[in-house]
């Protein structure tokens, strides 16, 4: 750490700008979806309940995308499959855009499906390409590369609220994000180097190193076997290490209370707190803020104290957060208290995925399993609370963030730097 970070080269630099920039626009692009969730409910004229199965559509596609981004990545490299997964959210987008304006709700249910598995596909393969350039570059990425993603959802959510006031057509206005996302897909895939992440057996690499001697040869191939038995059994063996199944239970609770939130915060504020739905839309608003906040603001404190240091109190002020919002009886001082979950949620995905990919072999595997594992319990976990919710009430059901926040702080330690892990490199050919 003491010696100073590289200077990066224009294409790294273009790069690293290409990542921000479509993460940015996925950020739009789902909040803008969210903010006209309503106005999608009313041109369909559905029930609430209706609501819930279309909706399931965007579940559905999400979680088909993250599980299978990571072994594609492993085959073909991440330029390919952000290539892919923006192609179906743009598709997507433009679905769900088609399906408002003829009132057909299989329209919308296929679109969701769409966007949430381009969503997923991109997300795991930005996190591996993100890795890779953070680790190239010598300082921190990841942490703005999501914060552009939470600062995209607040510009969304600008958009969703204008557009619904002067009551913007959703059609239109979803598919003008459309064309904004594939804009800012072109340029980003044009930008991304081929291979990132790609791990197989490269039989002419072989063949080179073999005229070269047959001792490098010999090395070369047993390094392309080793690669190139990717897919799920790689993503699977690398669990047997004991700090990436801690780095594992880290990226789960801080997903799961970043997730929480998303999913729960208006409501909770609502039901739990008796506020009207104007603020708890506000509330959510100062969430997102809060996150954007400590992804843009995190990388100075991630290169003084180190990720372990930083992962912890960023999981004791996000459970202070939490526990104020569950049991403070005052609706003004919860809906303060959301900037310390926010603050204290902003930096546990990034971070933990940065010291997963921390590995000399396999980073790319790595970095997909944690991946993985993170958005399963931003999309799934969540959810499950509103189960416990109908038996012990929506705040109370928030205990449950708040032990696994506690759990989280205790186990931070698995974050800490190895020598000379920074070095390492995600497979690139």
């Amino acid at each position: 750490m003491n010696n100073p970070p590289p200077v990066m080269d224009s294409a790294t630099r273009r790069r690293r700008a290409a990542l921000f920039l479509f993460m940015l626009a996925t950020g739009v692009s789902m909040a803008s979806w969210v903010a006209r969730t309503p106005a999608v409910r009313d041109a369909l004229e559905v029930s609430t309940g209706a609501m819930v199965l279309v909706l399931f559509g965007l579940s559905i596609g999400s979680m088909a995308g993250v599980l299978a981004s990571g072994g594609l990545v492993r085959r073909h490299g991440g330029r390919l499959v952000i290539t892919v997964g923006a192609g179906l959210l743009v598709a997507g987008l433009l679905v769900i855009a088609g399906g408002a304006a003829l009132e057909v709700s299989g329209g919308v249910f296929g679109g969701l499906a769409l966007f949430g598995a381009g969503m997923g596909l991109a997300e795991v393969a930005f996190n591996i390409e993100g890795a890779a350039v953070e680790r190239a570059v010598g300082r921190p990425v990841l942490p703005v590369l999501h914060g552009c993603f939470s600062l995209g959802t607040v510009v969304g959510a600008l958009l969703g609220m204008g557009s619904t006031a002067v009551r913007f057509p959703v059609g239109w206005h979803l598919a003008a994000v459309a064309l904004a996302v594939a804009a800012a897909g072109v340029w980003t895939v044009r930008a991304v180097p081929a291979g990132t992440g790609r791990e197989k057996r490269d039989a002419e690499g072989a063949g080179g190193a073999e005229s070269r001697g047959g001792e490098r040869a010999g090395g070369a191939e047993s390094r392309g076997e080793r690669a190139g038995g990717g897919g799920w059994r790689a993503q699977v063996a690398v669990w047997r290490d004991r700090r990436l199944v801690l780095i594992g239970l880290i990226v789960l609770a801080m997903a799961f209370a970043e997730g929480s939130a998303n999913d729960w915060l208006p409501l909770l504020m609502v039901d739990g707190h008796g506020t009207g739905a104007t603020a708890g839309s506000l509330t959510f608003m100062l969430f997102a803020v809060a996150m954007t906040t400590g992804r843009f603001t995190g990388g100075p404190l991630l290169v003084r104290y180190g990720p372990a240091a930083v992962v912890r109190v960023s999981a004791v002020v996000a459970a202070a957060g939490v526990a104020l919002v569950v049991f403070s009886s005052s609706a003004l001082l919860a809906g303060a208290a959301v900037v310390l979950w926010g603050l204290g949620a902003s930096l546990g995905f990034p971070v933990t995925i940065s010291a997963a990919g921390e590995g000399v072999r396999d980073a790319s595997a790595r970095v997909a399993a944690v991946s993985t594992a993170g958005y399963a319990a931003f999309l799934v976990g969540p959810p499950s609370l509103g189960f416990l919710a109908d038996h012990v009430g929506l705040r109370n059901a928030m205990v449950v963030v708040l032990v696994l926040l506690g759990g989280a702080a205790l186990i931070t330690g698995a974050l800490r730097r190895r020598p000379g892990a920074q070095m390492a490199e995600v497979p690139s050919s």
